[in-house]
């Protein structure tokens, strides 16, 4: 008898296992079939706690705006806070706003401002949406999820893993203690190089963010290479 339960359960299982592989397979299908064609567009990062008429909250709906009406797509996390401000900007302007919303058990409800919104329950497959459909990375001040996003960007793109892109920081008092610590212990104790800290630049003027994007692309076009389409199907 003791045999022939473990056999069941393994059994169950396993089958279980099948059918969870699956449910993470539609996600990335589902992604690439309403994403694969929105170029270009701008990925941003913040606090879900950030409530309106916060500065930071304002400021997002600002540079959102201005993205959108400059033609870019905007995607964010496509819940409260920093998110819905970002939606709400792209909304309001000429091009697509898109909301990547997360399941989770608190913080986490979809707003009201998204053209396009997809729905996970993995993190990692949200994860490779914001990265792969995106033509630059905004964080504005968040907490742990917001610095995960970040860090792993920074990570794509040192290791070459995920393209060349711009990596902006908005509000350059908020991050400057981490940039500081970046330097004088990462780079300082030769953990990183001197050019990766190249890789971000920091504003406080939603107009000059925008304008830094542009210029970043302005000789090189916003199309992947053929070499970046590739690297993108490892992330």
């Amino acid at each position: 008898m003791r045999a022939i339960t473990g056999q069941e359960r393994s059994t169950s299982l396993k089958a279980r296992e099948s059918w969870h592989i699956f449910g993470i397979i539609s996600e990335f299908v589902e992604a690439t079939e309403r994403l694969a064609e929105v170029r270009p567009a701008v990925s941003i990062f913040g606090s879900a706690r950030v409530q309106p008429g916060h500065r930071w909250y304002e400021l997002t709906v600002d540079l959102a705006r201005r993205l959108s009406d400059a033609g870019f797509a905007v995607i964010s996390g496509g819940g409260p806070g920093i998110m819905e401000a970002a939606n709400r900007g792209a909304f309001a302007g000429r091009s697509l706003s898109i909301g990547l919303n997360i399941q989770l058990p608190r913080e986490q409800s979809s707003n009201e401002f998204q053209d396009i919104s997809l729905s996970y329950r993995h993190f990692f497959a949200r994860k490779v949406a914001f990265a792969k459909y995106a033509t630059a990375f905004v964080a504005v001040p968040g907490g742990f999820g917001t610095l995960d996003e970040l860090l792993e960007v920074l990570t794509l793109i040192q290791t070459r893993m995920g393209r060349l892109i711009p990596v902006l920081l908005i509000d350059s008092q908020y991050w400057k203690g981490l940039l500081d610590w970046m330097r004088e212990q990462m780079l300082g104790n030769g953990l990183i190089s001197p050019e990766d800290m190249d890789l971000i630049s920091v504003f406080d003027d939603p107009a000059q963010a925008v304008e830094a994007i542009f210029d970043f692309y302005q000789s090189r076009g916003f199309v992947p290479t053929a070499d970046e389409r590739e690297s993108l199907l490892y992330l």
